[in-house]
This record gives C-alpha cells, sequence and structure tokens, in this order.
C-alpha cells in the first residue's frame, strides 16, 4: 500500500484500551483515524480518550469511507467473519481480533474472500511477534533441550466475579457470541503459540466438562495432540479452580533437557539441560499487540511480512473444534 495506513476500528472494548489500539497510531506510516460501537456514546468517549478524528454511526458508514483503507475488528468472534468479509470486499484489508470466528467454518469462508478477493487478513494471534515467545523459539532452535519429543500445559484459573451474574454472563462464556468458553477465549492462544513453536498437528482429541455449573459451555477441558513432527502434547485447562489452585505453565522435554515458559503470566523461561539451570526474563510491551501490528504495517508497506494471517489463524479453530468432538 502507498501511504499512509489509516485504519478504522469495528467495536471499543477493553482489549483496545492499552493491548491494541494505541499502538496503530506509534508505527510510522500507520494511523488510527476512525472508529465505531453498537453504542454511539461509547464510541464518541472512546474517540474522545483517544484523540481519534472519526466516528461513525455504523460499520457499514466506516467500511464505505474511502479516507478508511485498514480494518480493525475488535468485536466479539459472533462477527468477525461479517465484518471481515464485507471490509475484504471493500478491498480493505483487516486485521481481526482472535479467536479468528466462532467457528471452523466461518473461517474457512473468510478465507475463500480474502483468496477471491486478494486482499490481505491477518488475526490477532499476537504471542508470535513478542519477544518473550521468539526467546522460547530460539532457544529450542538454538538445541538447548535437544530434540522436543514431550510438551505438557496447564492453565487452571478461578472463576471470576462475573461468572456468577447468572442473568448477566460475561460475552466470553455466551456461545452464541464468542464460540464457546474461556477454552475458546484464552486456549486459542496457547495452541496458536503451540504450532508456531512446533508445527502442524497431526492428530488430536479431548474431553470437557462442566464441573461449576456458572455458565453452559465447558469449563474443563483436557487434550492430547501428536505434531507431525512426532511430538506429543497433553493440555488442561479448566476454569473452575480453587484460587490456591491456579496456575499458567508450558514444559518442554527434550532429549537433553527441558524447558519452562507460560502462556499469559510472562514468568521467566526456564532451561534445564547438561550446562545447569538458566532463566531468561522477557517482560511483555506496555502495549502487548505493538509488535505484531508493526509486523502487518511492515508487509502492508511492502516491507515484511507478518506471522499470523487467516490461514494459520483457521487452524486454531479446527483444532478446538477436534478436542471438543464438535464437525468441522
Amino acid at each position: 500500500m502507498d501511504g499512509t495506513i489509516n485504519w478504522g476500528m469495528i467495536g471499543c472494548g477493553d482489549v483496545t484500551e492499552k493491548k491494541s489500539a494505541p499502538s496503530f497510531n506509534k508505527i510510522e506510516g500507520s494511523s488510527l483515524i476512525g472508529v465505531t460501537s453498537r453504542t454511539k456514546d461509547k464510541a464518541v468517549s472512546y474517540a474522545a480518550r483517544h484523540g481519534i478524528p472519526l466516528v461513525f454511526d455504523t460499520a457499514e458508514q466506516l467500511l464505505a469511507d474511502p479516507r478508511i483503507n485498514a480494518v480493525y475488528i475488535a468485536t466479539p468472534p459472533s462477527s468477525h467473519a461479517e465484518y471481515a468479509i464485507s471490509a475484504m470486499r471493500a478491498g480493505k484489508p483487516v486485521y481481526v481480533e482472535k479467536p479468528m470466528a466462532t467457528t471452523y467454518r466461518e473461517c474457512l469462508k473468510m478465507n475463500e474472500v480474502a483468496a477471491q478477493t486478494g486482499v490481505p487478513l491477518f488475526v490477532a494471534y499476537y504471542r508470535r511477534s513478542m519477544e518473550y515467545f521468539l526467546r522460547v523459539r530460539e532457544l529450542l532452535e538454538g538445541n538447548e533441550i535437544g530434540k522436543p519429543f514431550l510438551c505438557q500445559s496447564r492453565l487452571l484459573v478461578a472463576p471470576r466475579a462475573e461468572d456468577h451474574r447468572k442473568d448477566d454472563l460475561p460475552w466470553r462464556v455466551v456461545p452464541e457470541i464468542s464460540g464457546g468458553g474461556y477454552f475458546h477465549d484464552m486456549g486459542c492462544h496457547e495452541f496458536d503459540i503451540l504450532m508456531f513453536l512446533f508445527g502442524e498437528v497431526e492428530t488430536a482429541e479431548g474431553m470437557a466438562g462442566n464441573f461449576g455449573g456458572l455458565y453452559r459451555p465447558e469449563d474443563t477441558v483436557i487434550a492430547s495432540v501428536r505434531f507431525e513432527g512426532g511430538m506429543l502434547y497433553n493440555g488442561t485447562w479448566s476454569f473452575a479452580v480453587p484460587e490456591n489452585s491456579t496456575c499458567d505453565e508450558i514444559e518442554v522435554t527434550g532429549e537433553s533437557g527441558s524447558m519452562k515458559f507460560s502462556c499469559f503470566a510472562f514468568t521467566p523461561i526456564e532451561v534445564v539441560n547438561p550446562q545447569g539451570r538458566k532463566t531468561y526474563a522477557v517482560s511483555p510491551p506496555e502495549h502487548v499487540q505493538l509488535p505484531m501490528i508493526i509486523a502487518i504495517v511492515e508487509e502492508l508497506r511492502g516491507r515484511g511480512r507478518s506471522p499470523s494471517h487467516g490461514d494459520t489463524a483457521a487452524r486454531v479453530n479446527r483444532l478446538m473444534e477436534k478436542i471438543l468432538g464438535k464437525s468441522t
């Protein structure tokens, strides 16, 4: 793309306040110039706080405005496919929040339109661009633990206060809006970074249950996966554990050592091998999506390539559906 990439943002929820939206104006050749929300007052307030010059009444108006030449979709997953497809058909590159859509089938439709139109489609699996996970990848590729053959992860989270509000549950546990529950919302990040580190999945299966009874979708999941390179993976997720049982840990065992790191807590990376024990502390940036958005802007300007696109992101939805026994 020639000239400045002028972004329009659809949705202005919590994820945009610090994680993503401020990044667009901190990158050369990029500017966030427009925003819309289902609630006009919310969009007006957001634009005033963040110095965004244009507020649109509807997403359709934003997509039709010639001043907008790229679109960031920050709505819940139930509208990702609709808005992304409309934007691509309008010739405007899309950066969509994760998970890519509520179902793998919707992901395929989005990718079909991207292929038909030739318009780039990016997905916010921003861990692929973060220094923390790039360091993990560097250590693996540097043979610090030998060839990995086993990976195990545990993400155990206590229920949030809002999970107890039966008549006003958070959208993340309303399947019609989110596509599932917290496994869908948080597990997707874990699966994406594992595929970034270890490649494609060969087989997968799992079991799930709801033990807290706070909402409809599953709150506890276990999965068994074989990667194409042969590595075996076992994962456990529960969003119904007591406060004193929380955990966020990924452990990789190789032929000559092991490595521990986390998906959300950014705990120091720990490597144990015949040379001893080493730790690597890598803090996340102020705006965690900034490195990914830099990569996207660089690709749009013909200077690089983003590590996360619709094709890589769709595989995450497919994997989650396999684990939960849903048809794809």
